[in-house]
């Protein structure tokens, strides 16, 4: 069997690079200009008119096989790379490429999953969450392969194989933290304490931190759940999962599992309370970014804090439902006695100097005085913990403030002060309050614990590092050249027709796309894709790719507000 590219008489012959099949494909390498019939495309085109034969070249691929499988390949790897800083190497960028080569063929063979997501956006999302808490390609890897892996599509093995060790050796260590909990009969205080410390001493802490991810993005579909297992594995996820994601330092994801359990156990708590908070806010802008950048605004107007310090930060935060539910119902406090509903934690980076610790300390100080021009302090409430640091290390100021209006009462404030050296200590430290918040209160504990977390941090990442390489010479290394520099595997700056057939087979395509998608793409006709003609590729699937992403925005919001305009009394868990 023979497939054509061109009638063209002056085209040549090219052998597949698989020799299973005598499959050949036809294509033309003359570059000077053709007939009327020909392939070849006049290079005095002014740009829009190229930019939108590459858009209706993205579209018509779409509809075919290969076509489809490679804007979802490059859609997908983009997507994920600009989330993370740490899949830079050329090592991690492979691992990354070649799991999705592998993964995708099999994703569109799997039936919908049970919450009527398809496989490939199940894992998508977990991959961009992980993407998201700036883990490593082997995590990320794991992340999309696991699916697969489960169905029985592909082996350990194969993934060692075909992958990386290091990425078969996390999903195996994630299949051993999946079943975690079976290993207690009841899962009282006790046990899920002894639980998340055997976790976090006898597994590889990416693997964990693999599986918490896992867990948010099933809590995140449980509505097609019946309530009373949506409730057994709210219930899991509170005792262990949410404590344990505190512990190893992912904020974001224990803050939402602990607001998603909080949710889904007890529905009419969370709604009142839920409507509390929101009844705080007015307009469109969140009150915790108006503060934060009104503040942000006056530390930097301020000359003697200026003399001190080189660079000020301001981040705001809202308290969780869930702990903001413990401090009324737990600990009995009232309404106005919750005084960290909205906070805010400045830091500052002293001017390097000899006595830069005491810069430090005093620029900490100024920042209060400048706090106290803007807001009402409450002096019962503050605590110096720079004069008086804890027992583990920690040192900061805390100090609450009331915000309120003349015309409106508003909830108080927290405010933390610390230096860049204070913040690591307690964010990164053995004076980390995620430690705490994980069950870890002895200090020696928790500064092994830190340790071992570090040291595979450092090795993973020291094994992902690129070595000097001649391959690819006077070409720019940078994000928007990646996959072109991977399906260019010889380093010659373009994409021949077999390096195109070789990645259209790996997705299990017909090699007849490849030849369609060359003809569609290759605006000069020269029988290959540079750099540029691919770059305009990639740039329209990312367009489609950010449309259908707000359509699906657009249909939450859309979704949300019908119910709100026909509310029953009801939240969606019951619905």
């Amino acid at each position: 069997m023979e497939l054509f590219c061109s009638q063209d008489p002056t085209s040549k012959i090219i052998p597949l690079p698989n020799h299973r099949t005598r499959t050949r494909i036809f294509t033309r390498i003359n570059p000077r200009v053709t007939g009327p019939g020909g392939l070849r495309r006049s290079s005095r085109r002014s740009g829009w008119l190229v930019r939108a034969e590459v858009a209706e070249a993205a579209t018509a691929l779409v509809e075919q096989t290969g076509g489809k499988m490679v804007v979802e390949l490059v859609g997908a790897f983009n997507e994920l790379t600009e989330r993370t800083k740490k899949v830079q190497s050329s090592s991690s960028s492979n691992i990354l490429f070649k799991s999705l080569k592998l993964s995708l063929p099999i994703f569109n063979t799997l039936p919908l999953a049970p919450d009527g997501r398809s496989s490939l956006s199940k894992a998508l999302s977990l991959a961009l969450l992980l993407a998201d808490l700036q883990m490593d390609a082997e995590v990320i890897a794991a992340g999309i392969l696991r699916e697969v892996l489960e169905v029985g599509a592909v082996s350990i093995f194969q993934v060692r194989d075909r992958i990386s060790a290091g990425t078969a050796h996390l999903l195996h260590e994630s299949l051993r933290v999946k079943n975690i909990s079976s290993k207690v009969e009841d899962l009282d205080d006790e046990s899920a304490v002894a639980l998340r410390k055997f976790c976090l001493t006898y597994y590889d802490i990416r693997a964990v931190i693999l599986d918490l991810a896992l867990k948010l993005d099933t809590m995140r579909h449980l509505d097609y759940l019946p309530r009373y297992q949506q409730q057994m594995i709210s219930l899991e996820v509170m005792k262990i999962h949410a404590p344990l994601a505190h512990a190893v330092g992912t904020n974001f994801l224990s803050l939402e599992l602990e607001d998603l359990s909080f949710r889904y156990l007890f529905p009419y708590s969370y709604l009142y309370l839920d409507t509390w908070l929101q009844s705080h806010e007015t307009g469109s802008k969140p009150l915790i970014d108006i503060y934060r950048e009104h503040l942000l605004e006056s530390l930097k107007t301020d000359s003697l804090l200026a003399e001190m310090v080189d660079d000020v930060l301001v981040k705001g935060r809202h308290k969780s439902r869930y702990s903001t539910m413990k401090k009324l119902l737990r600990d009995g406090r009232k309404p106005e006695e919750v005084n960290d509903v909205l906070g805010l934690r400045v830091i500052l980076k002293p001017r390097p100097r000899v006595d830069m610790s005491d810069v430090g300390e005093r620029a900490c100080y100024r920042t209060r005085e400048i706090i106290q021009s803007l807001w009402k302090e409450m002096p019962h409430r503050t605590k110096d913990y720079i004069a008086k640091p804890k027992a583990n290390g920690y040192r900061s100021l805390h100090m609450t403030v009331d915000v309120s209006e003349s015309c409106r009462t508003r909830p108080l404030m927290e405010i933390q002060i610390r230096t860049t050296e204070m913040d690591k200590l307690a964010v990164g430290g053995t004076a980390s309050h995620s430690l705490y918040k994980g069950g870890l209160t002895d200090p020696e504990e928790a500064r092994r614990l830190k340790a071992i977390m570090m040291a595979a941090a450092e090795f993973a990442e020291l094994r992902l590092k690129d070595f000097p390489s001649t391959n690819h010479k006077g070409i720019e290394i940078d994000h928007r050249n990646r996959v072109f520099r991977l399906l260019d595997k010889n380093g010659d700056g373009r994409i021949s027709i077999d390096e195109l057939m070789e990645v259209m087979e790996e997705l299990g395509a017909p090699g007849e796309d490849a030849c369609e998608m060359m003809q569609l793409l290759d605006s000069n006709s020269d029988g290959s894709l540079s750099s540029d003609e691919f770059d305009l590729f990639q740039k329209q699937v990312e367009l489609m790719r950010n449309l259908e992403d707000k359509d699906d925005q657009y249909k939450i919001k859309l979704n949300e507000k019908l119910q709100m305009a026909d509310y029953s009394g009801l939240i969606q868990v019951y619905s």
